[in-house]
Order: C-alpha cells, then sequence, then structure tokens
C-alpha cells in the first residue's frame, strides 16, 4: 500500500524495511504526533539470552526511542510457564520458576546496550507480566475475560490453524497463551498508557486479539504493527548458524563470532541488513549494498563493525576485525579466535579431529564434521584435514592448535 506517514517513527520504520503490517496506519500515525507514546514488545523467557532473530525488534525499540516516544520491554514471566504455541510444531517444554527468573536475568544485558531506561518521558521501562498474571483469580478471568474470546475465531488463526491441520496437539494451556497476551496488551494500557505492540509477522493474531480486548473491556484504542520473519537471501530463518544460535550475551557468543557472523553475510543481504540492524543513513545503506566484488567485502565489515558496535562496543568490533584480518590475509592465528580449552582429562589417550570440531563449535554434529572432512572444507593448522580418523593426544596439543572449517570459520584448541 502506498501511505506517506507524518510521524518519524512510522517514516522510519517504512523507509528501512521494518514494517510488515499494521492494523491501521493512519490512526497510530495521527497517535505518534501527539508526543511521547508508550509502546511494547513482549519477550518470554525461554532462554538465558536473546539472539540474533530478537534484534530487529530490538532495532524497532530503539528507533522509537530516538523518535522521542517510550519503549516498554515486558519479560514474559508469566506466559513464559505458558508458552506461545505460534508456528510451532510441538509444545515448548515447561520452565520452572527459578529458571525463568535466571533467564529474565540474561535477558536484560542486552537491552540496555540499545535503550536509555529511566523515569523520563521517553525513557524506557522494563515491566514482567508475572506482576499481574501471577494474581489473576481463574474464575473471575473466565467470566471478565474469557466471554469476549470467541473459540472459532481463535481456531482461524494461521498460527492455530497450522497446527491442527498437521494434525499435531495443541493442549489447553498452549490455547491459553493467546489470551493471555491479550491480557498483557490491555493491562499495559490500563497502567502505562501503552498504545501499541509491536512484533514479527507470526503475532499478528496474538496483536489483534489484544487490540479486540482492549476495545470491548476499556474501551482503549490501541494499534498493532509487525516486522516481517526475516530469511537470508538464500531461504534460511535469519540467526540458524551451523554452530547453532547466535547469542547476544557475549558469555555465551564472543564478539568476534558474532562479528564474523554478520562478516559471512551474503552479497545479497548486505545493504538489507545494513538498512535493519544499523543506524548508517538509507542513502549509505543503499551504497554499500549495491558494490561488487572486493568492495561488497569491506561492505561487509562495515556492516559487522556497526552491528557488534552497537552490541559490545566500538573496542569489541575493532578487536574483531583485526583478528579477521589476522587470520584471513597473513595467515596468523590472531589473538580474539573463540578458543576451546580442554583438561588432560578431556584429552585422555587421544580425542579425535571429529570431536574437536564438534565441541569448537565449527561443525554441528559429528556427522556434520566427517562431512566437512571428506568434503576438503576442514583444516588444521591451516593444512588440509584429510583423516575422519585421527587422533590428538595431549602432547599434540602442548601449544594451541588452530581448527578452521571452511574458509571463515576457526577456532583454536588448547590444553588448561
Amino acid at each position: 500500500m502506498t501511505y506517506h506517514p507524518k510521524s518519524e517513527f512510522i517514516t522510519v520504520m517504512m523507509e528501512r524495511g521494518y514494517l510488515a503490517d499494521c492494523t491501521d496506519y493512519q490512526g497510530l500515525d495521527e497517535a505518534l504526533l501527539k508526543g511521547a507514546q508508550p509502546a511494547y514488545i513482549g519477550y518470554d523467557a525461554t532462554a538465558k539470552s536473546l539472539h540474533v532473530g530478537h534484534l530487529l525488534n530490538i532495532m524497532m525499540l530503539r528507533w522509537l526511542q530516538k523518535s522521542g516516544n517510550k519503549p516498554i520491554t515486558l519479560m514474559g514471566g508469566g506466559t513464559t510457564k505458558v508458552g506461545d504455541p505460534s508456528f510451532r510444531a510441538d509444545e515448548r517444554p515447561l520452565l520452572s520458576p527459578e529458571q525463568i527468573d535466571d533467564n529474565i536475568e540474561g535477558m536484560k544485558q542486552v537491552f540496555a546496550k540499545y535503550l536509555t531506561y529511566g523515569d523520563g518521558p521517553s525513557d524506557a521501562i522494563m515491566l514482567n507480566n508475572a506482576e499481574w498474571l501471577d494474581h489473576l483469580n481463574y474464575l473471575d478471568f473466565l467470566r471478565d475475560i474469557g466471554r469476549h474470546f470467541s473459540i472459532n475465531r481463535m481456531l482461524s488463526f494461521e498460527s492455530v490453524k497450522s497446527r491442527l491441520d498437521r494434525e499435531q496437539s495443541l493442549s489447553f494451556l498452549e490455547f491459553n497463551y493467546m489470551i493471555l497476551q491479550a491480557y498483557d496488551f490491555m493491562e499495559l494500557h490500563r497502567r502505562y498508557g501503552c498504545i501499541l505492540q509491536m512484533g514479527g509477522s507470526d503475532q499478528w493474531g496474538n496483536i489483534v486479539n489484544g487490540i479486540d480486548l482492549t476495545r470491548r473491556v476499556i474501551d482503549g484504542e490501541v494499534y498493532g504493527l509487525t516486522s516481517p520473519l526475516l530469511t537470508t537471501s538464500d531461504g534460511k530463518k535469519m540467526g540458524k548458524s551451523q554452530g547453532g544460535a547466535i547469542w547476544l550475551n557475549g558469555d555465551m557468543l564472543s564478539p568476534y563470532e558474532f562479528w564474523q557472523f554478520w562478516r559471512n553475510t551474503t552479497d545479497a543481504d548486505v545493504g538489507r541488513f545494513l538498512k535493519l540492524y544499523t543506524e548508517l543513513p538509507v542513502d549509505e545503506c543503499d551504497r554499500l549494498g549495491a558494490l561488487e566484488g572486493a568492495e561488497i567485502n569491506e561492505a561487509k565489515i562495515r556492516l559487522a563493525n556497526e552491528v557488534t558496535s552497537l552490541l559490545h562496543g566500538a573496542e569489541a568490533a575493532a578487536a574483531a576485525e583485526a583478528t579477521a584480518r589476522e587470520v584471513f590475509e597473513k595467515g596468523g592465528v590472531g589473538d580474539d579466535l573463540p578458543t576451546l580449552t580442554l583438561s588432560a582429562a578431556d584429552v585422555g589417550d587421544g580425542i579425535s579431529v571429529v570431536q574437536l570440531l564438534v565441541k569448537s563449535g565449527l561443525a554441528g554434529s559429528g556427522k556434520e564434521a566427517k562431512r566437512l572432512i571428506s568434503e576438503n572444507g576442514a583444516r588444521l593448522d591451516d593444512a588440509p584435514l584429510t583423516d575422519a580418523g585421527m587422533i590428538l593426544d595431549a602432547a599434540a596439543l602442548a601449544s594451541p592448535v588452530k581448527l578452521s572449517a571452511g574458509k571463515k570459520r576457526h577456532a583454536l584448541v588448547q590444553l588448561g
């Protein structure tokens, strides 16, 4: 659709490619012209760290704040106890309250890098939906809130339908999730004047439910906005790599490995990712994205530096670039490579290179490591690794060895 926004936030969302859909472009746009407006995104505490898949909507909150509005990061201390079934083939494992609290503590570290928290009109606030969900009275909730939900309509939402169409079980516990998320939106509007919920396009049904409930129960005017679910140009889900999830906490993924993930972006994605994950002007993103040949590699380094600087600081980005240049251009080892430290007990009488490739995160499984070796994709100290049965003993690991998977992924292995 062609809509010409007046507010700074919607303009940025459209220009930079953050916008998939909105429940009412004009209504939201005009509401955003009335001063600092609160908006939220919810994060369930299913792991100790957020990952690259969350970074798109964290950037949306950052732009929201930069345009003078008030971000709310809602931690799902309550909803995580239920688990969001949206577009999942199976039920999430249930976590204990202690695990959930522990995960929230880990996730909090990232938000402070992107948002300014405080008491000012556009300062971010962090809330936990356990504050209101933990104390709901079941019968009151059914009578006051449950009566506003049509089962027929809930069954028509794509996230539910896709599960039922595949004849996969959807528990009553999970079915309640969308009601609880809708209730969150209403509570945030009631308590904080929140007018907007944002999320990935898989959250559309949940967001619309919250808008309907808020209108019906407290006659509030609220809006929903979704971002596209990103895939890379080769069709893979954004944020998935051979070594597993790209975590945002530095103790779960080193700044170097994070930098390297962005440096390995495919040529076709560079311009788009610069717009979404950095604050470089749109014209500059387009210019860098259009480069070809060797020049596109410099654009990828710029992308990696900008994204890493936002999360881990400019110093970490510079160190990662220096290590990468040392490893790739000069064939050295570099100071910042991911390092696997083994004890003498780990090595015992010897440890196979296949195990080392898996333990260092260069391969996802033994099968993948063997395939890497058979396809001449693995190297040991820059020499081709051809024997999948090769064993290294403590003497061989007395000084650090460098393992490589392909041209771009490396790790050091050493004895502790």
